[in-house]
């Protein structure tokens, strides 16, 4: 199933949700409207505000506050994207030239903080402050993960533990609040919110774990990046720290190699190592795992369409191309 198919129940709601992002992206500041437009142009999946609608709409919430909250959402991943970009020194986003590689890391990162700041406002308005402390330590946590990656990048000693909680901190903690914040706008039960909290988290996990498959296996002109781009970044992501673990002594050295001088130069050799390792089959089942344990989370939830999105959401996560 596409994407566009699996969030048809949510359609009307991802509507208005993009009413609220252009309105409030809005500021007397041309660059940043020069920005921001640039930003809603360059499309994306918008996963993280999908899963607060549906989770609000699963558990009853008929109200337009949940169209809020996903903007929030979206601002939130838009800016950790605009300061990714900038740290990676990355050139290129779903196959368009990055904020930073247009305007400079100095605006990217001012946008970025634009929207932190927006976001903060707009969550106001909600009036709901589970929601402001369940942000609050959202955002202080994806902080976390990005000095955590930062401090990883370059280094082939990083486990698979330590790679975890990384991706965890970066992805699935995101995932995570969009979905309690969806379960937070229905006044759901504290049993429920945990659920979609577990949910979120799991799908945010194996999410990013297919995200380190494909940048080792998609085909560029789908993905929109280049194959590798995470070795070149010098990023140990699971690929890797398996094919280490699991590999020769030779196999593993070559690898170390390239992780910390960021040699894309051997990446056909990686490659094979990779392959020859069964890194990619590792990778994708332990992905399997959480996306199974992601949707054992919703079993307690009323049947309705939007608790088969959720569900099929799960398997979404493994098949996609990109």
């Amino acid at each position: 199933m596409d994407l566009k198919t699996l969030l048809a129940p949510i359609a009307d709601d991802m509507l208005g949700m993009d009413r609220i992002i252009r309105a409030r992206l809005a500021s007397e500041v041309a660059l940043i409207n020069e920005i921001g437009a640039y930003i809603v142009g360059a499309g994306g999946k918008r996963l993280r505000p999908a899963l607060l609608l549906m989770s609000a709409r699963a558990l009853g919430c008929r109200t337009e506050e949940p169209q809020l909250l996903a903007a929030v959402m979206e601002f939130i991943h838009t800016a950790t994207l605009l300061h990714d970009d900038v740290v990676d020194h990355s050139e290129l986003r779903r196959g368009r030239k990055t904020a930073n590689a247009s305007w400079g890391n100095a605006a990217a990162v001012l946008a970025g903080d634009f929207l932190y700041s927006r976001s903060f406002q707009m969550m106001v308005d909600s009036g709901r402050m589970p929601v402001m402390r369940l942000m609050a330590d959202t955002t202080n946590a994806i902080a976390e993960g990005e000095v955590l990656q930062l401090l990883n990048a370059g280094d082939p000693d990083v486990d698979q533990a330590r790679y975890m909680r990384v991706i965890e901190l970066k992805t699935a903690v995101l995932f995570r609040a969009a979905s309690q914040a969806g379960a937070l706008c229905a006044d759901a039960t504290p049993a429920l919110i945990e659920a979609l909290g577990r949910y979120g988290h799991d799908l945010g996990i194996a999410f990013q774990l297919i995200d380190d498959v494909l940048d080792y296996t998609a085909d560029p002109e789908v993905s929109g990046k280049a194959v590798g781009n995470d070795l070149a970044e010098g990023k140990p992501t699971l690929p890797l720290i398996h094919a280490m673990r699991v590999g020769s002594a030779e196999q593993s050295a070559l690898i170390r190699e390239a992780l910390t001088g960021g040699k894309v130069g051997l990446l056909n050799e990686v490659l094979k190592i990779v392959e020859a390792t069964q890194a990619i089959p590792y990778t994708r089942a332990l992905a399997g795992a959480y996306s199974v344990s992601a949707a054992a989370a919703l079993d307690d939830l009323p049947d309705s369409s939007y608790k088969k999105a959720l569900l099929d959401l799960t398997q979404f996560a493994l098949s996609r191309a990109s």
